[in-house]
C-alpha cells in the first residue's frame, strides 16, 4: 500500500533542517529548550516553509487531505480488521505499553492507525508498571503532536492511563528507588507538560472486545 511521505521541518533544533524521516527529526528537538517543527506533504511545501523560517498556521493541510482522501482507496484484502469499524478515525493514533512482570522492564509506543507505522518507541525502563507505560504513552503522543503541529484522535486501552492525562495526577504503589528512578523522572517530566500545556485532541478508549486488540499491542500475551 501507498501512502503519503510526510517531510519534517526542523527550525529550532540541535542541527535545523528538513528530514525525510521521523526519528532524525526527533533527534534534533528532544529535549532541546524552544525546540520549533512541523510535518508536511511534501519535499517542496517543506523546502518553501524552511527558507520562510515559519510554520503554516493551517493545521488541516494537504498532507491531512491525501490521508482521508487514501483511507478509501485500501483494497479490502490489505486492510486490519479493525479498519472495518466506520467509528474508529483512521487517522489517529494507536498506544500501549507492555510489562514484563508487573513491576517489569518496560517500554511503551505508538502507531499510525492508517498505516501501522511505529510513530516512537520508548523504553524499556529497568523497573516499572504497565500502567505508568500506559500514562506516559498518552502524554508522550500528546507532546509529539503538539511539537509536529499535528491533531490526531489518540486510541488508549488504558482507562487507569486516561484517567492519570485527565486528572493530571499519577496513582502508583511504584517505590522510588536506582531501579525505578528513569521511571519516575519520566512521570515528573509528562505531568510538567500536562500542568504546563493546554491540548485539543480526543483521547478514547479503544474497545478491544469489538475491535480487537489495540494496534500498537506489542504481542506478548
Amino acid at each position: 500500500m501507498n501512502y503519503s511521505k510526510k517531510y519534517y521541518v526542523v527550525w529550532t533544533g540541535r542541527h535545523p533542517g528538513v528530514y525525510d524521516d521521523l526519528n532524525d527529526a526527533m533527534e534534533q528537538v528532544d529535549d532541546y529548550p524552544g525546540a520549533s517543527f512541523k510535518s508536511y506533504a511534501s519535499a517542496q511545501e517543506a523546502s518553501d516553509a524552511f527558507r520562510k523560517g515559519t510554520a503554516r498556521s493551517d493545521r488541516n493541510d494537504v498532507g491531512g487531505l491525501l490521508l482521508n482522501a487514501q483511507r478509501h482507496n485500501i483494497p479490502e484484502a490489505g486492510k486490519p480488521d479493525y479498519m472495518q469499524f466506520p467509528e474508529i478515525d483512521l487517522n489517529g493514533w494507536a498506544v500501549d505499553a507492555a510489562c514484563a512482570g508487573n513491576p517489569g522492564r518496560m517500554e511503551y509506543r505508538g502507531v499510525e492507525l492508517m498505516t501501522g507505522r511505529e510513530i516512537f518507541r520508548i523504553g524499556p525502563f529497568e523497573k516499572s508498571t504497565n500502567n505508568i507505560g500506559e500514562f506516559l504513552a498518552i502524554v508522550h503522543a500528546l507532546a509529539l503532536m503538539a511539537n509536529l503541529g499535528e491533531r490526531h484522535t489518540i486510541y488508549s486501552d488504558s482507562v487507569t492511563g486516561m484517567s492519570w492525562v485527565r486528572n493530571r495526577k499519577v496513582k502508583t504503589q511504584l517505590k522510588r528507588d536506582a531501579s525505578t528512578e528513569k521511571s519516575f523522572q519520566m512521570m515528573e517530566r509528562a505531568l510538567s507538560w500536562l500542568n504546563t500545556h493546554s491540548y485539543d485532541v480526543k483521547i478514547r478508549k479503544w474497545d478491544t472486545d469489538r475491535w480487537g486488540e489495540v494496534p500498537a499491542d506489542f504481542g506478548r500475551k
